[in-house]
């Protein structure tokens, strides 16, 4: 089977969905069936996709394509190039990392997305108007033309059903994230040498579902009714976007600049010695679709406080304490913070349910199916005897 795994965006650098679409080509070549993949990504992507994939094996071929940075160009490219290049490549499946144009009667193949959240409805402040007028337009037309449809957890699933009940039949299904523990367990620190303070970590770009502002007012109590060392260090681990602005005019307003640290562009290495070695994982978001750091915490050991919110319920169960994101929310989001740091750091939690095994069975089902032209989903197949590839700086 030739797989071709499209992820073409204007990010300099890797966001959840790059993580994801990584991933996905990680574990899929698990499967002797897979003849190739084919990763589709802007020139300023391929490095990127290079490090977080670190698998050299001769199947892998990422593929960097001209595309310009503005938003108009890029979605042109997926209504007018790609399936072009999909011909070129023999696809006998296309899978589209995020919600795109997409001109289905132009490919030579079934076309799979991996829908992971519906923002341009929950969280609209997140663009702006008119933009998530367009968004909204782009994302409807993408899921009625899919094939299939591959939602990142069970409450982006009922929230998709919820926008589309008719229309998407049995297309949609639910097929978590990728997360193996442990892939890369050596790294440096990224902090500052002189630090030796403990330290709160948020993973989360600055956009309006991630609650930010919340995590800094939060600090700032903590702080002044020293319940934490004043000299404690909040970590924000993320990309810039929208809420960066209005963030930085808090720090400044609360005087609290030597007590946050923002960093982006680490390392997974690194990334992982902060979950090792934070006091507690903060992700109070207002809404999400899956819940990357939480899982990525709990399989390192990490304490997690989070925002109770149905994604992070289903990944966190009882291993996670919980705050409501309601009126009380930052004395509620305080007081569970407390609670955590004082308890003991738990042992890493096992998610069976989201490793490569298990994902790249669900994932090859769905691809069987829709390359033999039968609608329902098959029983789930087991990995055909590959030996994982030897992890390595990837050629090509």
């Amino acid at each position: 089977m030739r797989l071709v795994l499209v992820s073409v965006s204007s990010s300099t650098q890797l966001s959840g969905v790059s993580r994801h679409v990584a991933n996905l080509a990680r574990c899929l070549l698990l499967y002797t069936d897979v003849g190739a993949i084919h990763l589709i990504a802007a020139p300023w992507e391929r490095t990127l996709f290079r490090d977080a994939v670190a698998l050299e094996d001769p199947r892998l071929h990422i593929h960097s394509v001209y595309v310009g940075t503005a938003t108009l160009a890029r979605n042109m490219w997926f209504w007018a190039d790609l399936p072009s290049i999909a011909d070129q490549l023999h696809a006998d499946i296309v899978h589209l990392g995020y919600p795109a144009p997409l001109r289905r009667r132009r490919f030579p193949c079934p076309a799979v997305v991996s829908v992971h959240d519906l923002y341009p409805w929950d969280i609209p402040e997140n663009w702006g108007f008119p933009k998530v007028v367009f968004n909204r337009m782009i994302f409807g037309q993408c899921v009625r033309a899919a094939d299939a449809l591959a939602c990142v957890s069970d409450a982006t699933l009922r929230r998709l059903r919820e926008k589309e009940p008719v229309r998407l039949g049995k297309k949609a299904r639910r097929i978590y994230n990728c997360v193996d523990p442990g892939r890369v367990r050596v790294g440096r620190s990224p902090l500052p040498p002189s630090f030796s303070a403990p330290f709160f970590l948020c993973v989360a770009q600055h956009r309006r579902n991630k609650n930010l502002l919340l995590a800094l007012r939060t600090l700032v109590r903590l702080l002044r009714e020293k319940a934490v060392h004043p000299d404690t260090l909040l970590v924000v681990v993320g990309i810039p976007g929208p809420e960066t602005a209005a963030i930085h005019e808090f720090i400044e307003e609360a005087g609290i600049g030597a007590n946050v640290l923002f960093l982006s562009g680490i390392s997974e290495a690194e990334l992982q010695w902060c979950y090792r070695n934070c006091e507690v994982l903060l992700a109070p978001s207002l809404a999400e679709g899956f819940g990357l750091p939480v899982a990525e915490a709990l399989l390192a050991g990490c304490r997690v406080v989070c925002s109770d919110i149905p994604p992070f319920r289903e990944l966190g169960g009882n291993h996670c304490r919980y705050f409501s994101p309601g009126p009380n929310a930052q004395e509620d989001f305080a007081a569970a913070i407390r609670l955590a740091v004082a308890g003991p750091r738990g042992a890493p939690v096992a998610l069976p349910q989201l490793s490569g095994k298990v994902i790249a069975a669900e994932y090859m089902a769905l691809y069987g199916a829709l390359a033999d032209g039968r609608c329902s989903l098959p029983a789930v197949p087991q990995p055909a005897g590959l030996p994982m590839p030897k992890v390595s700086s990837m050629k090509g």
